[in-house]
């Protein structure tokens, strides 16, 4: 059984703390082995949540047993945790156990030093104040959340849905991620970065644009030109990836290797096909290519993940 702890800081978001709770904390008895969850503080109550809500959770001095700890929030005026908990999460991190960190939370991670050298991010709002604190951090400034190895920090607020998604995602496989965000009626994947909120919203070429990707996705196993899509979209190809860039964050071609991606991992989980099967039904053209770019994004090869989310292997 896979043991989580949400731990809360003195002031706690009352939001974050609802995402970190709907998806982990949350019974799920129809999977078997699904996280047993604490949510768990070194500072001792009452908590005040956002709106004045008032906490009440254990206190702890030891973190032994976690092997996921997640941060909703902290603070981002006095980041410094107390000795105890400082201590006690390096020691967590050094046996290898997985930081998650939801918008403010990357505060702590990168007050401990953990962040080091490391993909961060936090919410747009914080991004100067991040980086001026913390420039030894690669800071990314447009994407909803990321990992470097065993720790992942989300942008602010709702992306932290997405980053507990892809949590899920990793240890459970794509269709149980993709029941969990059914049952919460969210996105089981949203694509793009925080650009998308903080930049002027598209308007007269949304709607081709939409028409367009609703086009390509039904088209993931053949192959598939930028130039064929500016066309669909009615753009000049240096205009269609100018608006594509600014809806979604990302470039044409990144945008349609990651739709062939998931599609990959669905295929993966269901045990049907072989590799070079699933290179022709999803368009990568040949096994050594579906090989390289699913190792390449996801940091694991077609096998290994096979192995870990189905019952058949490659």
């Amino acid at each position: 059984m896979h043991k989580v702890a949400i731990l809360l800081g003195p002031a706690v978001a009352t939001f974050e703390l609802g995402c970190a709770s709907e998806l982990f904390a949350l019974s799920r008895p129809e999977y078997p082995n699904w996280y047993q969850t604490d949510i768990i503080s070194f500072h001792q109550g009452p908590f005040i949540a956002t709106g004045g809500l008032q906490l009440l959770v254990p206190q702890v001095q030891d973190l032994t047993g976690y092997d996921t700890i997640l941060i909703p929030n902290w603070s981002v005026s006095q980041p410094e945790p107390p000795a105890q908990l400082r201590s006690q999460l390096i020691a967590a991190y050094q046996r290898g156990v997985r930081l998650i960190s939801f918008c403010s939370g990357a505060f702590l991670l990168a007050e401990l030093g953990l962040l080091k050298g490391k993909a961060a991010t936090t919410h747009w709002r914080y991004a100067d104040e991040f980086q001026r604190r913390y420039p030894d951090s690669r800071y990314q400034q447009n994407v909803l959340y990321c990992f470097d190895g065993q720790i992942g920090c989300s942008a602010g607020s709702a992306a932290a849905l997405d980053l507990g998604l892809a949590v899920i995602r990793r240890d459970f496989g794509f269709e149980i991620a993709n029941q969990v965000a059914k049952r919460a009626v969210i996105s089981a994947h949203r694509e793009g970065g925080q650009a998308q909120f903080v930049a002027q919203p598209l308007q007269k070429k949304t709607n081709l644009l939409s028409t367009t990707m609703d086009w390509a996705l039904l088209h993931l196993d053949q192959a598939i030109a930028i130039e064929q899509l500016a066309d669909k979209a009615g753009m000049s190809r240096r205009s269609f990836d100018r608006h594509f860039k600014a809806s979604t964050g990302l470039s044409p071609l990144q945008w349609l290797v990651q739709q062939r991606l998931q599609l990959v991992q669905h295929y993966l989980e269901q045990g049907q096909h072989s590799i070079e099967q699933i290179s022709d039904l999803t368009g990568f053209g040949s096994a050594l290519n579906l090989r390289q770019q699913f190792q390449k994004q996801l940091g694991i090869s077609p096998r290994q993940y096979q192995r870990q989310f189905s019952c058949n292997q490659l």
